[in-house]
């Protein structure tokens, strides 16, 4: 898959809203790498050095009752979304294309806003 966004900078991204989700009551699990290059099945791996082709992340973060967003960041420029408000309010919606780290940002805090309000 063609890099179009660098993941260590995205993980950066994330690295700098860990501490306003955390202080507004939300969990945020670690990041899990996903390498390219290993056969399938493909483990997930919280230590970015066992990585020889990282070709995803993804970060879980959770809020109260059953609240929960998973983001996945792909390499090739584009992110899936997971997200459950309550029994009556879960979904994938589509993400827009994602071009940058700061772009990726963005994506993350409008799907924080939208699954545990503003934080």
């Amino acid at each position: 898959m063609q890099q179009v966004i660098d993941l260590d900078q995205a993980v950066i991204e994330i690295a700098d809203r860990r501490r306003g989700w955390e202080s507004a009551g939300l969990t945020v699990g670690a990041v899990s790498w996903c390498d390219e290059a290993a056969s399938w099945p493909q483990r997930l791996e919280t230590d970015r050095s066992r990585m020889d082709d990282p070709g995803s992340i993804s970060v879980p973060i959770t809020g109260l009752a059953e609240s929960q967003l998973c983001v996945v960041l792909f390499r090739g420029g584009w992110a899936d979304v997971d997200f459950i408000v309550n029994i009556d309010d879960a979904g994938a919606p589509p993400a827009p294309d994602v071009t940058s780290p700061q772009a990726f940002g963005i994506l993350l805090d409008r799907r924080v806003s939208r699954v545990f309000g503003s934080s």
